[in-house]
């Protein structure tokens, strides 16, 4: 495939990358009838002379404000900052921006091509969430504003008014009163069934040891007692002689960590101690399971299933009657002041919640701090309490916005036009300035770079639209590989390609079928094969039949996984057998003998099922 020739600091990495964005200009420049060649010059010389940091920081920078025009409905000279106009439009990318904006005025054409907005999204979003790690200042940074933003909930926390605290109280027991009484029964009861989920614990428990944990905190105990849920039946007690009780000032705190989100800032996550995360996933369950059985509230809030969200992110595009609200830093600002008002009327509810949560965090080069935020993200009770928060305080904007209190029909008439999934927020035009200010109120920052509501564009759960149409784009996840032993990317780079095929972009597609098949075997299959292997419209490739299922196979590359030694017994495996959720047996046959997340990800060639 002939390709223009980059400059010889563009090498390595970074070339097969370029090489990839040239075949997206190409069969971007083709769909829009436009030519791309001067855009692609200009990226090529910002990237000799900026770097990587162009793709991933400056282009993702571009099209935050080529959205924000969208939404005002005007190019306006205070955005763009970093790229030269021509007229009233940038002149990077100026043939798609001539389909979407006049030139001569800035403003949005009556009717702006749909090809052409996706256009752009595709080129400058495509390399802003390569997951590589930042530099050390800016994870320094990010650490400094965890201690920040703590430190704003605390202020928060000052300026909220008992009036408004009383508001919050009173939308709360109207939303949630039945749903946490019976909750608040079912901790009473007895009725939580804690689980251990698969991730890092701050004590660096793994799989199998996790149900030999032999800690436990007296807030634990009086709510949670260690005899009911860290052995399997009564005639194991001796095995609490083994566990240590930490009092409230010994207890472990979190462990805050970053990992990678884009190379302009980390993501922050706080690990929990085993004990915590135990019985959070037991309140979380019941949490999710009793609000998606409810008729109404299942309207408004779910935990499972995106789909709803972006079906009204699409219906806003179109209509313009719903807007999309996104929330910067959503779980670090919830307040515990706020959630300990949430559940004051269901002491049991309460007393388990507060049991569960940690209360001081271990922040690199800052110790361990006391929180006034109620938990990071990686407990695994933030995303179903920040929800349920969220939804309580956007329905005060509502009632704020109808100047009267909400009554139980009023909130009926909301199904379908409210919508909550962790920070991604919908609720209708006519009310969102209400909203807004009372989220900004109680201490939540709106980001109003991904927020929309005068435009046509709206995006919600990782997907994009523009009056109707989707625009949502395929990203770069991962470098590309130049060689067997690069797996991750391999499998990142397999799924990019057959997302591009889907979206029509064959240019593309090409390069990345040239660029794998160098290095593995890459047969067509379908999604549901175990293989390696590339989608396509015309069915998949069939090199013999497996002769006991009938079935045909291919030889191709097939991921393989290391899961670690970790072996189970004795009181801990019948614990694991008791807490296990469902009447299907357990998948692994061998996991009592092997447990946890992988060591390591390998590719194997071997015979497999092309479906």
């Amino acid at each position: 495939m002939a390709m223009e020739v980059l400059p010889p600091k563009i090498g390595g990495g970074l070339k097969s990358l370029m090489l990839l964005l040239q075949c997206v200009l190409d069969d971007l420049g083709t769909w829009c009838c436009t030519s791309t060649s001067r855009d692609l010059k200009e990226i090529t010389a910002r990237v000799e002379h900026e770097g990587l940091s162009f793709l991933t920081i400056t282009l993702p920078d571009f099209c935050a404000d080529f959205q924000k025009s969208l939404d005002r409905g005007w190019v306006d000279h205070d955005l763009f900052k970093s790229f030269s106009f021509a007229g009233g439009l940038p002149r990077l990318f100026g043939g798609f921006l001539d389909l979407v904006f006049d030139r001569g005025t800035g403003r949005l054409l009556d009717v702006p091509s749909v090809e052409a907005i996706f256009a752009v999204r595709q080129i400058t979003l495509m390399f802003g969430k390569i997951e590589l790690p930042c530099s050390d200042t800016r994870i320094s940074k990010a650490f400094q504003n965890y201690i920040k933003c703590e430190q704003e909930v605390r202020d928060a926390d000052i300026q909220l008014s008992s009036h408004r605290l009383d508001d919050f109280s009173r939308m709360a027991s109207r939303l949630w009163g039945d749903i946490f009484s019976h909750v608040d029964l079912q901790v009473y009861m007895g009725d939580v069934t804690p689980s251990h989920g698969p991730g890092a614990t701050a004590d660096k428990l793994i799989g199998n040891q996790k149900f030999n944990q032999r800690l436990w905190t007296h807030r634990l105990e009086a709510v949670f007692p260690s005899h009911e849920n860290l052995i399997p039946h009564w005639r194991y007690l001796e095995v609490l002689d083994r566990v240590t009780y930490l009092e409230p000032g010994a207890e472990i705190p979190v462990r805050v960590i970053t990992v990678p989100k884009t190379l302009k800032t980390p993501r922050i996550i706080a690990i929990e101690p085993t004990h915590m995360q135990y019985m959070q996933q037991g309140i979380r369950q019941l949490l999710y399971e009793t609000i998606e059985r409810d008729n109404l509230l299942s309207w408004f809030v779910n935990f499972s299933d995106q789909g709803p969200n972006q079906l009204l992110a699409e219906s806003g595009s179109e209509t313009g009657k719903l807007a999309t609200l996104d929330l910067s830093e959503a779980s670090d600002r919830v307040s515990n002041q706020l959630v300990r008002r949430l559940f004051a009327n269901h002491p049991h509810l309460r007393e388990a919640v507060d049991a569960t949560r940690s209360r001081k965090a271990d922040v690199p080069g800052y110790g361990v701090v006391r929180l006034a935020k109620f938990a990071s993200m990686g407990s695994a009770l933030c995303f179903p309490i920040e929800a349920i928060v969220f939804c309580t305080v956007v329905f005060l904007g509502i009632q704020k916005s109808l100047n009267r209190q909400l009554t139980l029909k009023d909130i009926k008439s909301f199904r379908g036009r409210v919508r909550i999934y962790g920070d991604d927020i919908i609720v209708p035009v006519d009310h969102v300035r209400s909203v807004v200010d009372e989220l900004e109120a109680f201490g939540f920052r709106v980001n109003t770079g991904k927020s929309f509501w005068t435009g046509k564009f709206r995006e919600s759960c990782g997907k994009e639209y523009y009056d109707g149409h989707d625009v949502s784009i395929s990203r770069v996840r991962a470098m590309l590989p130049s060689q067997r032993r690069d797996v991750s990317e391999l499998i990142s780079t397999v799924s990019l390609r057959n997302q591009l095929y889907k979206a029509g972009l064959w240019k593309s597609v090409r390069y990345l079928d040239s660029l794998i098949e160098d290095i593995i075997p890459f047969p067509a299959v379908e999604e549901t094969s175990p293989a390696l292997g590339k989608f396509s419209f015309l069915g998949y490739t069939t090199e013999r039949l497996d002769s006991n299922l009938q079935k045909p196979m291919v030889k191709a590359a097939v991921v393989v996984s290391r899961i670690p030694k970790n072996s189970l017994e004795d009181s801990g495996a019948l614990l694991k057998f008791f807490l296990k959720r469902g009447d299907m047996p357990v998948a692994d046959r061998k996991h009592l003998e092997r447990s946890g997340r992988p060591e390591a990800v390998d590719i194997k060639l071997r015979w497999t099922h092309s479906y």
